[in-house]
């Protein structure tokens, strides 16, 4: 399988599967897999078809004639075909030029499409073919493999033919007791019959055999990773009665849910072990995390340590600080007038902060003085040091790598405990496999006294008078003394993104392809599509037009640290009636008195994306409404998604949506770290059950064998999934 192609294929078919296809060895080759197959059934004769079947025929081609098409650009290929039984019809190719140099006179090849008719004539159209070695039998099934330009299905299939007629029985990896219970075939087997089926049954069981290797390699590499994490000792930090905890729930004005009870008792447990924790904490928007969170790091403030909360942003790491010095009061105020006999220090740490205050937050955190410690990056940086970090707590989880995570969980001679949080609820088997490093809490439930969230679809481009509402809709919120957010996909000021069209003029314009500037949207009809919505843009025709009189506050990436944090003051003060912001937004934002959002091209943002951006409002006592603007037609993909986001609140339910409206491959892709997938065939929605297993029996492999010495050949499948080997440092500790 690690044989390089240039041996069993030739130098010049080796060197175009290395260029056009990133193969290069015949294990690349081989788990190149069909996208398809066609089913040839029974053979045709060309006398006996009929219009409107569906047919496949073997014939060679008598004539070929490529002409210029007469309404459009490009070339005609029209080929006159043969059987062995004298029948002859017509097969019609745009484009002919791509495959004209193939099909010339006294080329065998078989043909598979649908009849229709031209001129009185039955013909096919772009039929689908593959040429036919002279003698060749004729097999059951065409394999359709993914193919690129210059490198045709066929030439691909040809290839692999080649390879599968010199090739051994490869080793197999997995243990012959899993292919026993899970009744799966050999490695060997598998490969030929994915690749050339005899049977539909053939493919089936070649594919499911397929998706054990895949399955297995992801959890064996996480498998690694979760021993490997608890290789170093941690710290152990018990609860210690009369602390700060304690003093902590004694002045909450709330009850805990059972949720937070319950997710709080198992980190407790995990800080009072010397093994460290590494855990994942998800709940959907105003599920308490903070609150799991803070007592978490009290428990080991208690026991003398510090801890530290990594945040994606600036912007939400000051709204971090501000919200836990807010939970805390007096407890969090060492050192002040007002600060209680045991209280702890918060201190802030972003990369923006000026010299002088960056000096005494680095002396803060150096000596201890600060028993918590928030911060974006920069607190991985390598000059940050930690008089005894004890609990590393990483907020949105999405946001950042396994080795950004790793760099704040290596540091000092022993392992940090490690609390990962996030409000993007996460499918279990995405959780299984992409989170499969980390132990899986889940918040379900939400605090009482959270107001209900209306959401509509505002479908601007079919009714524009919608829109007028909407801003009719803001100026009502301000009025009953509440605030507003207008959410925007790009920030603006960039000159080669000016607006061709003004979604305030009620202009229906094609939205559907994703666009690379903002991460989101969904993909549908073809046509011109103007640039996403800009802040920069939107927030003067607001001002001087539909919100003239209204308060306007602009919030986006760009802006300066401390006039983000001034920004966000104003508006938590009650200063700003409308904020025209980006997605920085988007987490931890923390306003009761914000009641209404509008998400102005709403089509752009993913789903999860969505659901994180309507958490900022209805988290005081007046119930929240969330407008999604959009000029995308009904019946797109796009419109579908934004449907979903109005029919429902619940995150793991659009949670689930999500994963089954975009490529799954995109959520895989976390898993490695590598440049290219090796994952083909595992369907997180289709193949939870293998999955599930597939996480006992990796874990019960690397418990018995922690260096995999017994399984290389596991050991080379985990390898696979984790990619790079630069990428993947921690397989080789192991």
């Amino acid at each position: 399988m690690d044989t390089r192609l240039d041996g069993p294929l030739g130098k010049r078919a080796a060197e175009a599967l290395a260029a056009r296809l990133d193969l290069h060895t015949v294990g690349d080759l081989l788990r190149h897999y069909p996208r398809r197959y066609v089913d040839r059934g029974k053979l045709s004769d060309i006398s006996g078809l009929e219009i409107g079947e569906h047919v496949t025929v073997v014939a060679k081609v008598e004539k070929a004639t490529l002409r210029d098409m007469r309404s459009r650009r490009g070339k005609l290929l029209n080929v006159v075909i043969r059987d062995d039984k004298g029948g002859r019809l017509s097969c019609t190719f745009f484009n002919g030029y791509k495959v004209s140099h193939v099909l010339t006179p006294g080329v065998r090849a078989l043909f598979s499409g649908k009849v229709g008719v031209f001129q009185s004539q039955l013909q096919l159209t772009h039929p689908e073919f593959e040429p036919l070695e002279e003698g060749e039998d004729v097999r059951p099934f065409v394999s359709v493999y993914p193919a690129v330009d210059k490198l045709n299905s066929w030439d691909i299939a040809r290839c692999v033919r080649q390879v599968l007629d010199q090739l051994d029985d490869p080793t197999d990896p997995l243990p012959e007791d899993i292919r026993r219970r899970e009744k799966l075939p050999e490695l060997g087997r598998a490969l030929r019959r994915i690749h050339l089926p005899e049977t539909e049954a053939d493919h089936h069981a070649a594919r499911a055999r397929l998706v054990w290797d895949e399955a297995l390699g992801v959890q064996l590499a996480l498998a690694l990773r979760r021993r490997h994490a608890t290789e170093r000792p941690g710290t152990a930090s018990p609860p210690r009665a009369g602390g700060l905890l304690d003093a902590f729930d004694a002045r909450l004005p709330f009850a805990l849910t059972d949720g937070q009870r319950a997710v709080g008792t198992e980190i407790a447990a995990d800080l009072a072990r010397e093994t460290p924790m590494n855990r994942l904490v998800q709940g959907d928007v105003g599920a308490g995390k903070t609150v799991v969170a803070l007592r978490a790091m009290l428990q080991v403030v208690d026991s003398g340590r510090q801890a530290a909360m990594l945040a994606p942003t600036e912007v939400l790491a000051a709204q971090h600080a501000r919200s836990l010095r807010s939970l805390l009061g007096p407890l969090g105020r060492a050192g002040e007038l007002d600060g209680a006999e045991e209280a702890t220090r918060i201190t802030l740490l972003t990369g923006s902060l000026g010299t002088a205050a960056r000096r005494q937050a680095m002396l803060d955190v150096q000596s201890g003085a600060a028993g918590i410690v928030v911060g974006t990056h920069a607190l991985i940086q390598d000059k940050v040091s930690f008089a005894d970090l004890g609990l590393v707590v990483v907020d949105e989880q999405h946001r950042f790598g396994v080795e950004q995570r790793d760099a704040l969980r290596g540091r000092g001679e022993r392992t940090p405990h490690m609390l990962v949080m996030t409000a993007t609820p996460i499918p279990r088997t995405v959780a299984m496999t992409v989170y499969g490093d980390l132990e899986v809490s889940a918040l379900t439930e939400l605090p009482r006294g959270r107001s209900p969230i209306s959401t509509t679809v505002v479908p601007a481009g079919e009714k524009p008078a919608w829109l007028e509402r909407v801003w009719q809709r803001i100026r009502e919120e301000v009025a009953d003394g509440h605030q507003v957010y207008v959410v925007c996909p790009r920030v603006g000021g960039d000159p080669a993104k000016a607006d061709d069209g003004d979604l305030f003029e009620g202009e229906l314009v094609d939205l559907d392809d994703p666009d690379p500037d903002v991460g989101g949207g969904a993909g549908s009809d073809d046509g011109a599509r103007r640039p996403p919505l800009a802040v920069l843009e939107v927030a003067p025709k607001l001002a001087e037009g539909p919100l003239a009189g209204l308060r306007l506050g602009i919030l986006h990436g760009k802006l300066p640290a401390d006039e983000k944090d001034a920004t966000m003051r104003a508006f938590e003060a009650g200063e700003i009636d409308v904020l025209v912001a980006t997605t920085v937004i988007e987490v931890g934002v923390d306003v009761p008195n914000s009641t209404g959002m509008v998400i102005l091209d709403a089509d752009r943002f993913g789903l999860s994306q969505l659901h994180q951006l309507r958490g900022r409002v209805g988290r005081g006592e007046a119930p929240g409404v969330c407008l999604l603007v959009t000029d995308v037609p009904a019946g797109t993909t796009a419109r579908e998604r934004l449907d979903a986001i109005a029919s429902t609140t619940d995150g793991f339910e659009l949670a689930r949506l999500d994963l089954e409206l975009r490529r799954e491959g995109d959520v895989l892709g976390a898993v490695q770290s590598g440049k290219r997938s090796t994952l083909k065939l595992l369907s997180l929605l289709r193949h939870e059950t293998v999955i599930e297993k597939a996480r006992v029996y990796a874990t019960d492999i690397v418990d018995h064998d922690p260096d995999l010495a017994g399984h290389p050949g596991l050991r080379t499948l985990a390898r696979q999934v984790v990619g790079d080997e630069e990428q993947a440092e921690f397989l080789s500790k192991v």
